[in-house]
This record gives structure tokens, C-alpha cells and sequence, in this order.
């Protein structure tokens, strides 16, 4: 059904990266990539965010920032976003993208993930266990 999902956060840099690696991993054969409304384009993942994951077994080294555009969101069917303002966002850039956007937070309450961007390590751990507790609700969701 979701064979193709697309990961929003806003500087495509710590959250959607990380989420989207986590994705990979345990949903393989599906197109999971991730992008940021104000992208840091081309920009490598924040330095806190390539530590947090390779402390649990991720490479973020090849990944760039990627900018959200209305075509590309045209490429998934599903949009996992961090936060309700990025559906927002979403919407007004893609309208006829609304209707597959949802929180990636979803299943654990509607939860929004806050972005460790200019925190301490113990934020950015903080959101990688968010992150992984809202990956491990959606691959019971797409895989059950």
C-alpha cells in the first residue's frame, strides 16, 4: 500500500534524516528518503545527529540536505512529518498532498518530535529515542 515514503523535518539535517536511515533498516524494498521545508541543501547532517547514530549503528556520512518541493512530494505515497506545523507547510506548498501527510509521531500518541538542532547530546538522544519509538509504530502499522 505505502511503497514509497517521504520523511519532512525543517533543515533535513537531524530528524528526517535519522528517522528516514531508521526506515531503511527495517522496511526494506521501499523507497524512504527525506527532505526539510527550509532545507540546509546539500549541507551534510549535523554533526550531533551523525554522532547520536552511529552510537546506534547508523551512518548518516553520505546523506545531504534536500529542499521539499511539490514535486517531489508528488514521488511517495506517504509523508511523515515531525511537527503539525510541518503538515501546514506541506499544504500550502502541495494541497494535493494532504491528504498523505500524517505526524510521524502518529501512533505514540500524536506526539511531535521536537528538533535537537543547536542542543546537547543528550536532546539529540533524546529525539533518536522518539524517532525510533515512532519508526517502530509504523512498521507494525504498514506491516501488520
Amino acid at each position: 500500500m505505502f511503497d514509497s515514503i517521504l520523511i519532512v523535518c525543517t533543515g533535513n539535517i537531524c530528524r528526517s534524516p535519522i528517522a528516514e536511515r531508521l526506515l531503511r533498516g527495517v522496511l526494506p524494498g521501499r523507497k524512504i528518503d527525506s527532505a526539510g521545508m527550509a532545507a540546509l541543501v546539500d549541507n551534510p547532517a549535523d554533526p550531533g545527529a551523525v554522532q547520536i547514530a552511529k552510537k546506534h549503528e547508523l551512518m548518516l556520512d553520505d546523506h545531504r540536505g534536500r529542499q521539499f518541493t511539490s514535486a517531489l512530494g508528488r514521488q511517495y505515497d506517504l509523508i511523515l512529518v515531525m511537527e503539525k506545523s510541518h503538515q501546514e507547510l506541506i499544504s500550502q506548498v502541495s494541497p494535493e498532498a494532504r491528504g498523505k501527510i500524517m505526524l510521524l509521531g502518529h501512533w505514540v500518541g500524536a506526539r511531535e518530535i521536537p528538533d535537537p538542532y543547536h542542543k546537547s547530546q543528550e536532546a539529540f538522544e533524546a529525539v533518536y529515542r522518539l524517532i525510533d519509538q515512532a519508526c517502530q509504530s509504523w512498521l507494525l502499522k504498514l506491516n501488520g
